[in-house]
């Protein structure tokens, strides 16, 4: 069986830029993105109310462990976006997360789409480091069991979650959960690598507009593409594609976007 495509409901080419030039975290670099990266940790971990903050500030003892999401900002970094997604995650699924703040390696590369691959190339490697690093921190956090993580991430970040391998001596992670990336060749890429076992279970939640990833885009790169993980995942009979028409890029706030989140992750952790 392959994995499953779910619908709900139904110019000219920019000139891109680059900034920055470093995609390689120092010692202090990644100390600082740990530090700076911002958790969220549920009521009944804590044992009173949620934490939400930076983990150089979150809760060292605690009343019990709890799943953990690893999840990776997109481009523009740790925003309130990502703040009211991790907010509800511990409040509502009683799920904690950890997101790293890839914005503290000086002169970090950024761009504005479009630019050349091996730009984006460079900072997808910066991205695999943090998401290695977030998986092996996570034996170390009181509040997180490391035999119940899932990794997440969207957009710029999704790549990285998508081609993940994990790493020697580090917790595996249980499932993966797939915001606004296709996982297939376009101008974002020199090739999508995914790396996802076809046993992973796996949530790719897409807007079928994209403005990045889909034939909506100008500069996609790529006249074929589906604008979805679905020819990935093809093999994978625990994948779920969910296709939301006329969301933005950023969606996993939608409504309907939280309601497959909170499904998928229920029936992962029974």
């Amino acid at each position: 069986m392959a994995a499953s495509v779910f619908s709900i409901g139904h110019g000219q080419q920019p000139n891109g830029q680059v900034k920055g030039s470093a995609w390689q975290h120092t010692s202090e670099s990644m100390g600082a993105a740990l530090a700076n990266a911002w958790v969220a940790v549920p009521a009944r971990a804590t044992g009173g109310s949620s934490f939400v903050g930076k983990l150089s500030e979150a809760p060292k003892t605690v009343v019990a462990k709890v799943p953990v999401v690893v999840f990776a900002h997109g481009s523009s970094g740790i925003n309130d976006a990502i703040k009211s997604w991790q907010k509800w995650l511990a409040d509502e699924v009683g799920i904690a997360s950890i997101t790293l703040d890839s914005m503290q390696l000086t002169d970090r590369l950024t761009y504005t789409s479009p630019v050349a691959k091996d730009v984006y190339e460079k900072v997808h490697a910066l991205r695999a480091q943090e998401i290695r690093a977030a998986v092996a921190a996570v034996p170390t956090l009181a509040w997180a069991d490391p035999a119940r993580i899932i990794i997440a991430g969207t957009s710029e970040g999704a790549v990285s979650v998508a081609r993940y391998q994990g790493a020697d001596g580090a917790p595996r992670e249980i499932a993966r959960i797939i915001y606004s990336w296709s996982c297939e060749p376009n101008y974002h890429v020199e090739a999508p690598r995914t790396a996802i076992p076809d046993t992973m279970p796996v949530l790719n939640v897409m807007s079928s507009t994209d403005p990045y990833f889909s034939q909506s885009n100008a500069f996609l790169g790529n006249p074929t593409a589906k604008g979805h993980c679905g020819d990935a995942l093809k093999e994978n009979k625990m994948a779920e594609i969910v296709l939301l028409p006329q969301a933005p890029h950023t969606l996993f706030n939608l409504p309907a976007a939280r309601g497959v989140t909170k499904v998928f992750l229920l029936q992962i952790l029974g």
